[in-house]
């Protein structure tokens, strides 16, 4: 079983970061105000079927009441009328039928218009949740029928523990500064994490898995390389960077990823260097040695390194990999640093 499987929340206390949307449906289910149509959005593997699950299944609704029905692959008017008629038969042994719709955002503009008559008078023996990732795909008449909750990305430190915590459940050690790259890698998203997790778990019999072991089997570039592109940009050695990225490419790195990797070291240092008050979150967020190079680069630093160099790097994450030559978007940001 994958890992995103064996480690999924099954109840709301088990669901992470989204304590805005448990609370609230908790309280609709003790008090039973609840809605005949929910609609959870938000980015990949962020918990919105785990949730729709949960809520069925705190609800009372067995596995016989449930349906989970693919928008992708069921997004034409026919498949939506059969639902429509379906939902008119009485639940085999539960008071509720759920219907879980994901990536709704998918449906045809027929669909969606045959689903909203059943939408706006549903029996009322039924609940409609709608998943989606593209909600402003999704038409006004929809979202008005539908209570909405915005589900939100985890941020690093919220991924960090997470890696650390799966790893632990599998008899494993991860390092810190491994945690911290597998989070980076998640890029705001659980099951993403849990990918990742499950990839670098089978790659060795280790119990302890360092940052190297991180980088060797997702192909992640190594820290020196980041290291020395910000070492390029306090110190004015362009060609310092310059052969960083070129080893990147020729280690077959996901440059997208070096650069995300770049741009979150960038701002960790321009803050250092602006003595922002925002040591003890940089600390939480870094290993120890990465920290402290970090704090001994932002006294040497000065006031060359500008807000506008940020701006060239996240600029060079959004265009990474986006022509026939992924390192040019990072070259064109390294060279408007000097």
């Amino acid at each position: 079983m994958s890992l995103y499987r064996k480690y999924r929340p099954q109840s709301f206390k088990e669901v992470i970061g989204e304590e805005h949307i448990v609370s609230v449906l908790e309280n609709e289910i003790k008090l039973n105000t609840l809605a005949h149509a929910y609609l959870f959005s938000g980015s990949r593997g962020t918990g919105k079927t785990s949730v729709a699950r949960i809520f069925a299944q705190a609800i009372g609704t067995s596995k016989n009441d449930l349906y989970e029905i693919d928008a992708a692959s069921n997004n034409g008017v026919d498949e939506i009328r059969l639902l429509g008629e379906s939902v008119h038969t009485l639940p085999f042994d539960s008071k509720y039928k759920v219907y879980i719709l994901d990536e709704a955002h998918m449906l045809s503009k027929a669909a969606f218009n045959a689903f909203l008559k059943t939408l706006e008078e549903p029996p009322a023996h039924v609940i409609f949740i709608l998943a989606t990732t593209e909600l402003e795909k999704l038409p006004e008449t929809v979202q008005s029928r539908c209570q909405t909750f915005v589900f939100k990305r985890p941020n690093q430190s919220v991924l960090k523990e997470f890696a650390q915590n799966i790893s632990k459940k599998e008899g494993k050690t991860l390092e810190p500064e491994a945690a911290e790259l597998a989070a980076l890698l998640g890029d705001g998203s659980f099951r993403d994490t849990h990918g990742i997790l499950e990839k670098i778990i089978a790659s060795t019999t280790a119990k302890k898995i360092t940052r190297e072991d991180v980088e060797r089997v997702t192909g992640a570039p190594r820290a020196e390389l980041v290291r020395n592109i910000l070492e390029a940009i306090v110190e004015g050695n362009l060609e310092k960077g310059m052969k960083a990225i070129q080893e990147a490419k020729e280690a077959n790195a996901d440059i997208k990823v070096f650069a995300r990797m770049i741009l979150e070291r960038l701002r960790y240092l321009f803050l250092l260097r602006l003595k922002a008050g925002m040591d003890e979150y940089i600390m939480r967020e870094t290993s120890e040695d990465d920290f402290k190079f970090l704090k001994a680069l932002a006294e040497k630093s000065g006031p060359n390194l500008t807000s506008d160099i940020i701006l060239k790097f996240i600029d060079a994450v959004e265009n990474s990999g986006r022509t026939s030559i992924p390192e040019l978007a990072l070259e064109l940001a390294l060279a408007g640093c000097f």
